[in-house]
């Protein structure tokens, strides 16, 4: 029977079966292990159970010499150190797919409450400023016949593209093997979605430079990482007004302190990285964390491997 630490607790049936077969050290508060107590649980471990908010890194794999399988709750691994891993002999592993629909409708949730307004009509109505009726006020961007501009045109960005076509959108998109060069998609677009992974390469692909490109009526709506977006520009360029709005489920870094200047910016909607929460998104995802450490832990390959 392994050791294993699980990051945060998991209410899903996926970890009784894991307790069935191991012992599972759970860490018991809301808030993320500090750096030093996941070293510490790390130490006593033959495997982790791992979240987004928790760094992998080499120091702390050199710290648990026994661990022998990471299992990331998440589609991404950015928070493991990938090169590290590997020369250590550690499995990792994720949770590929199952997030795709539930992200994609964030995605156009996000998308249409920023092209008409919704949290700041709802804000208006909650402090009792709803007038009579205008006819020039409260006007928003129509979806039917503009253009969608999506970067990142893997699963995710692809089942957004099939819900976009229902809404009327035109689609233009930017991957890394096909697709229009960025600044096209960018110059292009009513709105923007991003759905790209965060490499050394895409951090900060939407910067100042790339805000300017975007029509003044735009939208920039990100689902991915908040690394992709200089959040310092993406304030400024709310504040002048060079786009019209922009919605992130995602921040740099997350959560966001209260005091951000990105909160101050005006047509904002942020919300606390939800893409993959709705109750079968976030079972399934518990069950492949279990099914790869389940796995590894008896000496084979883990079914959904990172690395």
């Amino acid at each position: 029977m392994a050791r294993v630490f699980v990051t945060h607790e998991l209410p899903f049936p996926a970890l009784e079966r894991l307790r069935a077969a191991h012992d599972v050290d759970v860490w018991p508060k809301p808030a993320p292990p500090p750096p030093e107590e996941l070293r510490l649980r790390a130490a006593h471990a033959d495997a982790l159970l791992t979240m987004l908010t928790d760094r992998v890194d080499d120091e702390l794999l050199a710290a648990a010499p026994a661990v022998r399988a990471v299992a990331n709750l998440a589609v991404g691994t950015d928070n493991v150190d990938l090169e590290a891993a590997r020369r250590r002999g550690v499995q990792v592993g994720n949770t590929p797919d199952v997030l795709t629909a539930a992200t994609a409708d964030l995605a156009m949730a996000l998308l249409l409450a920023s092209a008409r307004g919704l949290t700041a009509g709802e804000a208006r109505v909650r402090s009792g400023d709803w007038g009579p009726w205008q006819p020039a006020e409260d006007l928003g961007a129509d979806l039917d016949g503009a253009t969608l501009g999506i970067v990142g045109l893997g699963r995710i960005g692809q089942a957004v593209s099939d819900r976009a076509s229902a809404f009327g959108l035109r689609v233009v998109h930017r991957s890394r093997s096909s697709g229009l060069p960025l600044g096209d998609v960018l110059e292009r677009s009513d709105f923007v979605s991003l759905h790209a992974p965060l490499t050394p390469d895409t951090r900060h692909i939407i910067d100042a430079d790339a805000l300017r490109r975007m029509r003044p009526t735009a939208h920039l709506v990100n689902t991915a990482r908040g690394g992709l977006v200089d959040q310092r520009a993406l304030a400024q360029a709310l504040q002048a007004g060079e786009i019209a709005g922009a919605a992130l489920d995602v921040t740099d870094p997350e959560p966001l302190p209260p005091d951000d200047p990105l909160l101050r910016a005006p047509n904002l909607i942020v919300v606390p990285h939800i893409g993959s929460a709705t109750r079968r998104t976030r079972a399934r995802m518990a069950d492949l964390a279990v099914d790869n450490l389940l796995a590894a832990l008896a000496g084979r390959p883990m079914p959904h491997a990172a690395t």
